[in-house]
Formats: C-alpha cells, sequence, structure tokens
C-alpha cells in the first residue's frame, strides 16, 4: 500500500489507538480518529497526546451518522474502540462492541465506500482457556473452569485424562474459541463479524488477538481495565494491589508500542488479508509476581493482598503462540522490565493519583462478578513471578 494512505483509527484517544496513531504518522499517513472520550476513561476531555495533525471526530460507534463522517474517504480502518475489561454491563458491551461493529461494517457496505482493508482490535479473551501439558498424556487445550472448582479454592488447569495438575503452554490461533464473560463474547462478535463480512464482501481484513497490552496513556480513572494501571494506582495510594485466585494466574503483557507496530504490519502485508493473529510476547508472569515487582518498583513494601476471590470467567494461563505474526516479520521489542519502567515514568508525570479500584470491587462484588472461594480445599497463596 502506499505511505500517502488515509486511515481511521476507531478509540484514537485511547491506549492503542493512539500509539497506533503516532506509528501511521510516523509513517506518513493521513489520519482521522473517531473516539467519544468516554469519561470513564478521558476524565478531563480530549487528552493532549493527540496529535493537532489529526482529524478529529467526536462521535459514538453506536451512531450512523458518525461512522458516515469518520469513514467518508479512508483507506484502512483501524477498529479499536470498545467497552473492556469486567465492567458490569452486559448491554453496553453488547451495543458498543457487537453492535457498534456490526454498523460499521453496513455502513462502509451499503455507501459502497472504498474502503481498502479493516484491521480489528480482538483479545485473547476470546479463547476458552490456554493450552497446557500434562507429563503423561501431553498437550491439550484447557476447559472452563467450573464455578464448583473455582468455589472449592481450587484454579488449576487438571488434565483431562489423569487430573493431574497441567503446566500453562503456549496457546496458537487454533485454540478453542469460546468466552464466558461478556466482554470476551462481545470481542468474539467482532472479530467474527469482521472476518465473515470479509470474506462475503471481498474486502481484506484482519483480527488480531491482542494479549494484555500495557504502557504510556492507560487510563489511570478506569479500574476495571489494565492490570498494571490498577496495581500501580493502588500501590501509589499506599494501598495493596489485591489480586484474585492465589496470585498463580499467568499473562502476557505486551507493551503498547508493539501492538501499534503489529497493526501497521498487518495493514500494509497482503499476506495478513483474511486471517487472525495473535500479538504478544509469547512469555508470561504470574499476577501475584507482577504486583511484588510494581510495589519493588515503586519503593513500595506492600505486599499484595489474596482475599480469597475469583472472577467468573477468568483464564488461568494464557501464553500466546506469536509463530504466526513471526512469521510477517513481528518481534516484540520492549521487554516486561523496559516496559514497566518507561510506564512507571509516564504515571510520575500525571501528578497525584487517586485509587478507584476500591469502590469498583464493592460494585463487582455485589453484582457477582467477584465470587468469594469458600470451599475446604483452597491453597496457600502461589504468587512468585515466573516466566514461560
Amino acid at each position: 500500500m502506499s505511505e500517502s494512505m488515509t486511515a481511521l483509527v476507531t478509540g484514537g484517544a485511547g491506549l492503542i489507538g493512539s500509539h497506533i496513531v503516532d506509528a501511521a504518522l510516523a509513517q506518513g499517513w493521513n489520519v482521522r480518529v473517531l473516539d467519544s472520550l468516554e469519561r470513564q476513561t478521558h476524565r478531563h476531555g480530549k487528552p493532549a497526546w493527540v496529535p493537532p495533525e489529526v482529524d478529529f471526530v467526536r462521535g459514538d460507534v453506536r451512531n450512523r451518522r458518525d461512522w458516515e463522517r469518520a469513514l467518508d474517504g479512508i483507506d484502512v480502518v483501524f477498529h479499536e474502540a470498545a467497552y473492556g475489561g469486567y465492567m458490569p454491563e452486559i448491554a453496553k458491551f453488547v451495543h458498543v462492541n457487537s453492535y457498534g461493529t456490526a454498523l460499521m461494517l453496513e455502513t462502509i457496505r451499503d455507501r459502497r465506500l472504498p474502503v481498502r482493508k479493516v484491521v480489528v482490535a480482538s483479545s485473547q479473551a476470546v479463547y476458552n482457556e490456554g493450552a497446557y501439558a500434562c507429563p503423561v498424556h501431553g498437550r491439550f487445550y484447557g476447559s472452563t473452569r467450573s464455578i464448583g472448582q473455582l468455589a472449592q479454592g481450587d484454579y488449576a488447569i487438571h488434565c483431562p485424562t489423569c487430573g493431574a495438575v497441567a503446566t500453562p503452554r503456549p496457546t496458537d490461533e487454533g485454540a478453542p474459541m469460546g468466552g464466558e464473560n461478556v466482554y470476551a463474547i462481545t470481542k468474539a462478535d467482532q472479530e467474527r463479524l469482521v472476518i465473515s463480512w470479509g470474506r462475503s464482501t471481498g474486502t481484506p481484513v484482519v483480527a488480531l488477538r491482542y494479549s494484555c497490552t500495557y504502557g504510556p496513556r492507560q487510563s489511570v480513572f478506569n479500574p476495571y481495565t489494565g492490570v498494571i494501571a490498577i496495581f500501580c494506582t493502588r500501590l501509589l495510594n499506599d494501598l495493596p494491589p489485591v489480586v484474585y485466585e492465589d496470585g498463580g494466574q499467568m499473562r502476557d503483557l505486551v507493551f503498547v508500542e508493539d501492538i501499534a507496530r503489529a497493526n501497521l504490519l498487518v495493514a500494509t502485508d497482503e499476506r495478513a488479508d483474511g486471517r487472525i493473529f495473535n500479538v504478544g510476547t509469547g512469555q508470561a508472569v504470574t499476577i501475584g509476581g507482577l504486583a511484588e515487582l510494581l510495589a519493588e518498583r515503586l519503593g513500595k513494601e506492600i505486599p499484595p493482598h489474596l482475599p480469597g476471590e475469583y472472577r467468573l470467567g477468568e483464564m488461568r494461563a494464557l501464553i500466546s503462540d506469536i509463530t504466526r505474526i513471526a512469521d510477517l516479520g513481528f518481534a516484540p521489542r520492549i521487554d516486561l522490565a523496559t516496559g514497566i519502567d518507561r510506564y512507571l515514568a509516564w504515571i510520575a508525570e500525571q501528578g497525584d493519583i487517586e485509587d478507584y479500584f476500591g469502590a469498583a470491587e464493592r460494585r463487582l462484588r455485589r453484582r457477582q462478578v467477584v465470587k468469594r472461594a469458600t470451599g475446604a480445599a483452597m491453597r496457600e497463596p502461589a504468587i512468585a513471578g515466573g516466566s514461560s
């Protein structure tokens, strides 16, 4: 594709979208942003990091007229706008994520707009569970843990043949899709809508399944998304990070600039068309270990708090197998230690940071998104850091 392309970045004021904007501008693209500036994320309105040369459209992905304005003259769409995290609003997730994406596709089709490619932000959340290995029976894909298992404080994934505790392995794009919370369900909706629409219309499309993304510009006001941001706001207020289960859940944490590079790569490489890619690092850290690492980096001698609770629909472990996108030339450039240092340097510039998580946690408990494990089988915390 020509470097004089015009891109639309939905959610372009947010964490990932704003870095895609920067990357596209750096490659000589013209850029338009569509963003509603949701107050929970953008408490003070349009952030200063939105470049002045960007054509900024304040609008809502649930509004057809906003899509018509935003899509006029666009070559490539990076659809990043989404309602995310463990927020308890079911209808809003479906309306923003599923309906908003469908409305975008309808608008392009019905107005016969000459959009040349659509790249949609999917998520590792679309998997039922990650891949695992049993020492006796080998590799398998984990199944969603039952409420009964979690209520007993048994958080492990067990071999379906012998019941042994299994070890996480990198998860490839062939893992079964499912999703046991509304966010995961709607991300699967977005991905499948775009892929099927691309087949029917002949428009090139790509879906990127992001690992847990972090970095500068991650909202310090939204208490439902971004584990690093949530932990940091707690620690900066001399409060312990709240860690669910036993702290042994594992996540692949990828720096936002690497995510932005992956988007520009698939937008300009025809080999990506019609395909789905994991985007991560191929490494993982335990959530408990992450809480301890952040406390150490912030100079806070505050251990994480493990209340003996769990969140329904949460995976035990997810390590992204990035072989497929690596074949296109992608490799993550920012390791976790460097990325955390860059994030902490940014957050230190934000002034006083309030803790919004405490109130949010109580709300999630009332809505039964967070539940207490009461069974006798509850294990000791397993919060040592590590990678695989």
